[in-house]
């Protein structure tokens, strides 16, 4: 989660203090005798609060900096009920999800057809942050119009939607709702030129939205992907391991339920690939691990599958080698685009 300057933390004290959620859910009021679960209560409420206000001032940035060449917009459309309903028979049990999503039309190409790029966040309750601007503005001059949705579980939403977190599951298919809407509401798009994109546990979705729509998507690109939970369960820690078996996730730990751990991973759902996909990795990887792209890989070959992949061995900047600014990350990234170009035929294609 990002920091909000101590500003704004200043601010958000006696905002808690009244009982100001903006919208958050509420946790119930602890006994009136226990100062200690009081803090805790107040520190949960302000976590999700200092999240919604980052998320907000992060939207400015979107709109502010991208304002010369694209058309941006914030949306809502709905995904499947929720995995997990604490009361099915409540009013409301069992509705979809209601998401929300960045959508970027480049100006200049907004009267053309152009193809669409879905670009998937990563992170365990992370959320579609500034640090993808550059790759945003990459896609925009290209010709390319993006869409990145705000999956179940993603942060600045409040605790309702956090828990509403299905890693390797429904969000799935909220991503692929989004790409439907933008089909649906932008006739400039062409429906034969759409490509997925993302990095760490937005290379996941990715993988597994053209695992089950393989007709919809002309290609995809998975950069240091989360592959394996279950080899991922293995060398993270408790904590880690702990948001997974939470009451309102999985619910059970790998060790319960291994079959459903391989369900969510890709490594483990290789034999499903029909698409054309480039994989990147990084030997000094400090989140995804090296070995959990290597096991994919070793699937997708063993399945008898034509695809592209580069392991990078030491690249600077470790999960985050070709997202930051340095010439090797943009050199990566150009290659990406190649690679990407010849399937969806943008107007402005990297040389």
């Amino acid at each position: 989660m990002k920091r909000i300057p101590g500003f704004y933390s200043i601010l958000l004290v006696p905002m808690m203090l009244y009982g100001v959620a903006a919208g958050q859910d509420r946790p119930p009021a602890p006994p009136a005798n226990d100062a200690e679960q009081r803090i805790r209560v107040l520190e949960e409420r302000l976590r999700f609060l200092e999240a919604s206000l980052a998320k907000n001032i992060d939207d400015q940035n979107w709109f502010s900096r991208l304002a010369d060449i694209a058309i941006v917009d914030k949306v809502r459309y709905t995904g499947p009920p929720p995995r997990v309903i604490r009361n099915p028979t409540g009013q409301g049990a069992g509705n979809p999800v209601i998401i929300q999503a960045y959508t970027f039309i480049p100006k200049q190409y907004a009267a053309s057809k152009i193809p669409l790029m879905v670009l998937v966040h990563g992170g365990v309750h992370g959320n579609f942050e500034t640090s993808y601007m550059h790759v945003v503005r990459e896609l925009l001059q290209q010709g390319y119009a993006v869409i990145a949705p705000e999956y179940r579980g993603s942060s600045g939403y409040g605790r309702g939607f956090w828990e509403l977190i299905d890693y390797g599951g429904l969000e799935i298919e909220d991503v692929f709702a989004g790409k439907q809407w933008m089909l649906e509401t932008y006739a400039n798009i062409d429906p034969q030129r759409v490509g997925i994109m993302g990095w760490s546990h937005g290379g996941l979705i990715s993988l597994m939205n053209v695992f089950d729509h393989p007709q919809d998507y002309k290609v995809v690109y998975a950069g240091v992907p989360v592959s394996d939970l279950v080899a991922r369960m293995g060398y993270k820690s408790q904590s880690y391991r702990d948001l997974y078996s939470a009451p309102y996730h999985i619910g059970k730990t790998a060790e319960e339920n291994v079959n459903e751990y391989k369900r969510r991973s890709p490594a483990w759902n290789a034999e499903k690939l029909q698409t054309p996909l480039l994989v990147h990795t990084n030997s000094n990887d400090e989140d995804v691990n090296v070995l959990e792209v290597e096991h994919l890989i070793k699937a997708l070959k063993a399945a008898g599958k034509q695809f592209q992949y580069k392991i990078y061995d030491k690249a600077p900047g470790g999960h985050a080698f070709n997202r930051i600014d340095t010439k090797l990350a943009r050199d990566s990234r150009a290659e990406i685009y190649r690679f990407l170009a010849p399937y969806l035929n943008p107007p402005n294609p990297v040389k």
